[in-house]
């Protein structure tokens, strides 16, 4: 069962998140099919990012009351109608409209299938489990996103894939419910209620709860900002834009093996430990890209996206040590919507850095910011009993 479940999930992830990330290959035949400028084509990214914001807490909490499983499921459907929808749309608000919904469709993903594979692997193997579904969530961003490139080549209008998509997500939403197994007596809402009050998070480790948010923070802005303006600090350093415009999918690439390598050796080396690992080689990373002329600097992405990627699924794992299991939705949702937050502040307060002093020092304060995790990381090291006095 715990097997199925972690696959269900992890295609459930693959959905999801290139679904997500299928928007930024759409947004330019948005804008030349409905004559958009560039700040509508802002608020409709903006749109999806922050509805999947918004809707991640509630997600938690209203699971825990209705269970994951059905509510995974109706997200799942209500993110496939809205792009299904998408294929109809005749202008400006109602793409920004239905692009909302798949938002908030898509924000039950994260907190609700991260908290069932954390069931189903209580204590052995979540780590090595969470990252292999973190792995699957970047695949959906290639598979999508590579799939309606090349049927665009092909000559299909953008609207076949997007409505096959959205008819995708729906045949997804029945297999969450016909495979995924209901919530047990032992997890269900009344066997949780006299664990803690409705306002109760079941944060059973504040100090390291909270130092993993913090770690969270600074690692998602690191990694969002990065990703925002690695294409223009290599066409700063000359290269072509054809060229410059590979980063992101390499840094990606890299990333894959990341999430996935990271957590498995997560357990065998420990938590503070493979941190510090992916944080220091992030920082060296980032300004050895600095550093190198372009043509380096290309090369070396897809190293350093195992790092900058991989950190992530060593975070969510460990989630689950410092958090009671009945409120594990929720706290999973406000995890996720921290990670988020970041993701629209971080790139705006770079831009906004690069814009007044240059993308080079914007990427140079990028590679001393994560380093300031290195301190919080201490936290969650695990308390060594003092020696016996003779």
């Amino acid at each position: 069962m715990s097997k199925r479940t972690l696959g269900i999930c992890s295609a459930v992830h693959t959905l999801h998140d290139g679904l997500a990330d299928v928007t930024y290959v759409l947004l330019p035949l948005l804008a030349s099919a409905f004559g958009l400028s560039l700040a509508q084509v802002g608020l409709i990214r903006g749109a999806h990012r922050a509805a999947m914001a918004a809707f991640q807490i509630p997600a938690g909490i209203v699971a825990e009351r209705f269970g994951e499983r059905e509510l995974l499921a109706l997200g799942t459907l209500v993110a496939g109608a809205a792009f299904a929808a998408l294929g109809f749309v005749q202008g400006f608000w109602a793409i920004l409209a239905v692009l909302f919904f798949a938002g908030a469709g898509s924000a039950v993903q994260h907190p609700l299938a991260s908290t069932l594979v954390s069931r189903a692997y209580p204590v052995q193997g979540r780590r090595a489990a969470l990252g292999t579904y973190n792995f699957a969530g970047d695949v959906g961003k290639f598979a999508f996103g590579g799939l309606l490139s090349l049927l665009l080549l092909a000559g299909v209008a953008w609207q076949v894939p997007v409505i096959g998509f959205g008819s995708v997500a729906a045949v997804m939403a029945v297999a969450v419910l016909s495979l995924l197994a209901p919530r047990t007596q032992a997890g269900s809402p009344a066997a949780a209620a006299p664990a803690g009050h409705a306002t109760d998070w079941g944060i059973s480790d504040r100090p390291r709860f909270l130092a993993l948010c913090l770690i969270e923070i600074l690692d998602s802005s690191t990694r969002s900002a990065f990703l925002t303006f690695i294409a223009f600090l290599l066409i700063a350093k000359g290269l072509a834009v054809g060229w410059a415009a590979a980063a992101v999918p390499l840094v990606l690439a890299g990333g894959m093996a990341g999430k996935l390598a990271c957590g498995l050796l997560a357990e065998r080396l420990g938590v503070a430990r493979m941190i510090i690992i992916t944080e220091i080689g992030t920082a060296s990373g980032i300004l050895a890209v600095l550093a190198l002329p372009a043509g380096g600097a290309l090369l070396l992405l897809p190293l350093l996206g195992v790092v900058l990627q991989g950190t992530s699924s060593v975070l969510y794992a460990t989630i689950g040590k410092y958090v009671r299991p009945e409120r594990l939705s929720r706290a999973f949702g406000l995890f996720y919507t921290v990670g988020s937050v970041c993701g629209i502040a971080a790139p705006l307060a770079f831009g906004l850095l690069g814009d007044r002093l240059g993308v080079h020092v914007a990427i140079a304060v990028l590679g001393g910011l994560i380093l300031l995790t290195l301190p919080l990381v201490m936290v969650l090291r695990p308390h060594r009993p003092a020696p016996a006095r003779a």
